[in-house]
């Protein structure tokens, strides 16, 4: 263990023979420590948003096919240009040296040893340069939550632009922190620093609660703001937290070059929809002008299959990335992306699909299962 203003980080290193990812949450709660693991998996209020992330899957059903005449599915996909071997990205976490003395630096190696995507947050733990420094040449986005001041937004943006990320994900349902009882419960103070805030900040950037972070992020964010960053940038900029069609078209008519498709899950409103219950209804208004990234309660490779098929070019998951992150680092990471890609593989040969294109083609059903 390493321990940084009296937090004990895990320093694990290894493979894991992983059942099922939602084992792995009580396997983390054992080495993380409970102000970390209650930030990490906490929701907002009571949770129910959180809960009906995942529920919400049961809501479609994959049809089988027989007679495909096919094998050995192909997972490769592609996204504004970039070549993954797997449609499973990770999506933008915060301070994940809550989870692991290596944080988002871990992360980018197991992401990138399986040909998958990565996305860093503007609260990492880790800086812009040290996390895409330790996946050389794999690809990764950065995802800004703009804060007040444009000196640092621009900070941020240009840092990232330098270190060649293919694209910016603008965060827009969190302009306010959701109501966390855990992080209140635990009276949580974030011990780590965060390094992109470390230049623009008095202290060390650490110590602070999520709520004084919050305060000096922007709560007015428009249209012009999306049109803002993809001139400066001019990387694809993608916006985070889209939850209903009219948002959708807004988005793209300010020059979004793609949709993400998030509840922050389950962290920010809690009693709004599952984000799987609207993500049909977005897509069919997006009807392909721009790719959608989906996340929010993504626990299992039929859950992904069930995304790409409602709409979703990219799923992305976080929570039990860093619960893998804690058990093993790198390796653990990997193991997490290895064992949902497997699940999806098996569902995409039982339903007849070859390839990512015929995912998405593939017919849902739908009936009211009480249980």
């Amino acid at each position: 263990m390493t321990e940084v203003n009296g937090y004990q980080q895990s320093d694990n290193e290894k493979k894991l023979t992983i059942l099922n990812l939602p084992a792995l949450e009580a396997e983390a709660k054992k080495i993380i420590p409970t102000g970390g693991f209650g930030y990490i998996v906490g929701g907002a209020e009571d949770d129910w948003t959180l809960r009906q992330n995942t529920l919400a899957f049961q809501h479609a059903q994959i049809v089988p096919k027989a007679l495909s005449n096919i094998e050995s599915p192909d997972l490769s996909t592609q996204i504004f240009g970039i070549d993954l071997k797997t449609p499973v990205m990770m999506a933008p976490a915060a301070a994940q040296g809550l989870a692991h003395s290596q944080g988002e630096k871990a992360t980018a190696k197991g992401v990138a040893a399986v040909g998958g995507l990565m996305s860093q947050s503007t609260y990492s733990s880790t800086s812009i340069a040290d996390t895409a420094a330790a996946a050389p040449g794999a690809p990764q986005f950065f995802q800004l939550y703009m804060s007040k001041d444009w000196d640092f937004n621009y900070s941020l943006l240009d840092e990232a632009v330098k270190a060649g990320v293919k694209g910016i994900i603008l965060t827009v349902d969190a302009t306010v922190d959701g109501y966390r009882e855990q992080d209140i419960i635990n009276n949580f103070q974030f011990p780590i620093p965060m390094a992109n805030l470390e230049k623009f900040s008095a202290g060390d950037g650490k110590g602070k609660g999520i709520g004084e972070i919050y305060a000096s992020a922007a709560q007015k964010i428009g249209e012009d703001d999306v049109r803002r960053i993809a001139e400066y940038t001019k990387l694809p900029v993608i916006v985070k937290g889209i939850e209903s069609p009219e948002d959708a078209l807004r988005a793209i008519g300010a020059g979004a070059s793609g949709i993400y498709v998030s509840n922050h899950g389950g962290r920010e409103l809690n009693g709004g929809p599952a984000a799987f219950d609207v993500l049909p209804s977005i897509a069919k208004a997006v009807n392909h002008q721009v790719p959608i990234i989906f996340d929010s309660g993504v626990r299992r490779g039929s859950h992904v299959f069930k995304a790409l098929a409602a709409g979703a070019d990219l799923v992305a998951f976080a929570r039990p990335v860093l619960y893998g992150l804690a058990l093993g680092g790198a390796q653990g990471v990997q193991s997490v992306f290895e064992q949902i890609d497997h699940e999806f593989e098996i569902v995409m040969q039982l339903a007849g699909t070859k390839t990512i294109a015929d995912v998405k083609q593939a017919p849902l059903t739908h009936f009211n299962y009480q249980d």
